[in-house]
């Protein structure tokens, strides 16, 4: 039961870590869409959307910190279910 409530404790810190890029990165680039389409530019929701945040520029490592955070998220979660479902 120690490893489950780790794994648990884990995910539970990594999910805020991990959604707000994700959704930051979703928001954005649907919306770049949206104004695009209309024929106003905004390319300023480009840069947030490929990880240039001004002065913090994540550019080079923003697509792979994004996909290490969502398999490791999905990863404890399916550890999670696997150990809940085997515990039965």
């Amino acid at each position: 039961m120690k490893r489950h409530h780790r794994l648990r404790r884990l995910h539970r810190a990594l999910v805020p870590l991990a959604a707000l890029p994700i959704i930051l990165t979703a928001l954005s680039g649907s919306l770049y869409g949206l104004l695009s389409a209309q024929g106003i530019e905004a390319f300023w929701l480009m840069k947030l959307h490929t990880g240039n945040f001004g002065l913090i520029n994540l550019q080079p490592f923003y697509s792979a910190i994004l996909g290490v955070l969502t398999l490791v998220v999905a990863g404890s979660g399916l550890g999670m279910l696997i150990g809940e479902v085997q515990s039965r």
